[in-house]
């Protein structure tokens, strides 16, 4: 991400825009890229079954979204819509907070992976998604948000809703696994997602969406194939060099359920702040649970559908409450004219 002829960054500063952005445009923006997020689970099913290992596919997931990304920030470059941007040319605290991001980005990967590997994936999902809590408590700790009792009761909504469709696949028949570790790494992954969220607000916001992304990307790209090469998997990164049959699946998959998802979800945070966005991504689990349901022949079960209900009742209470400091903040807009 660098040229020799592009301008310094402080001359593509952020310009706010003339009327804040709709709060519904923001809200559509996360919920399609948490629906988005919500097929990963059966389209790396999907890898298993074709014969791919995790850490390969955790490596050309993230290779396939960085290029569409690369491209995507190339189309608008080439068009004028923003200039690129190079790291060095940032002031220190957007350089040193977008590097930052990179890094929670690839260890959220990183613990989740190994968490996976430890413990069941529903115990490790319902690690993971305290974030959205985590969040909603750093926001109000550094004065950014209010949590009020609409926020406290949607929050409250989304969290019993996504036990309710996570938890129910933890069977007591099984073995459920609980591993000190294991919990440890989700609540880990947490914590990284937390750090992302709110520090990618405005911490970087000098940064377009797009390429800010591609540097995400690409940091998970290589932390990806350092920790496949350092367990052993190489064989699992040339893998589909060797069965061209799943690149299909692998394109599909880096577009979809890496590229486009990740650009909504940095977009939504930066239009309606890390709370809502957070509450909102809860819908993830919800769609890998239906699709589940309807592409692997997993059931349904009632309480799921309860727990669904309960995640979209939540939604709805914060776009109808979509009103306030925070959501009558001028929308800004990287690079703008």
């Amino acid at each position: 991400m660098s040229s020799p002829t592009l301008r310094p960054a402080a001359s593509v500063a952020p310009v706010i825009a003339a009327t804040a952005r709709p709060p519904l445009v923001g809200f559509g923006i996360v919920i399609g890229a948490a629906a988005l997020f919500g097929t990963l689970g059966p389209l790396a099913r999907f890898a298993y079954d074709a014969g791919m290992e995790p850490a390969g596919f955790v490596a050309w997931r993230a290779l396939i979204a960085l290029v569409a990304t690369s491209v995507y920030v190339a189309w608008r470059v080439k068009r004028g819509a923003t200039r690129l941007i190079r790291l060095g040319d940032l002031p220190t605290r957007s350089r040193t907070l977008l590097l930052l991001a990179a890094v929670m980005g690839f260890t959220l990967n990183l613990f989740m992976f190994i968490a996976f590997d430890r413990i069941t994936i529903a115990l490790a999902l319902l690690g993971f998604y305290t974030y959205p809590a985590m969040v909603a408590v750093a926001n109000v700790a550094l004065g950014r948000e209010t949590l009020d009792r609409t926020r406290v009761i949607a929050l409250g909504l989304a969290v019993l809703g996504m036990i309710a469709v996570v938890a129910s696949q933890l069977d007591p028949a099984g073995a459920i696994r609980l591993d000190a570790i294991g919990i440890g790494l989700a609540l880990g992954a947490a914590v990284s997602q937390t750090v992302f969220v709110v520090i990618s607000r405005d911490g970087y916001s000098d940064v377009p969406t797009e390429q800010a992304m591609a540097t995400v990307m690409l940091v998970t790209v290589l932390g990806s194939v350092a920790l496949a090469l350092f367990s052993g998997a190489l064989p699992s990164l040339v893998y589909p060099l060797t069965a061209p049959e799943v690149v299909p699946l692998l394109l599909f998959t880096g577009i979809f359920a890496a590229a486009i998802p990740s650009l909504g979800f940095l977009t939504g945070i930066r239009a309606i702040g890390g709370t809502r966005a957070g509450i909102l991504m809860l819908f993830e689990p919800v769609v890998g649970v239906a699709l589940a349901a309807w592409l692997l022949g997993e059931d349904l079960a009632p309480i799921q559908l309860v727990g669904a209900a309960a995640i979209l009742a939540a939604a709805l209470l914060l776009q109808r409450s979509a009103s306030g400091p925070d959501a009558d903040r001028p929308t800004v807009v990287p690079g703008g004219p």
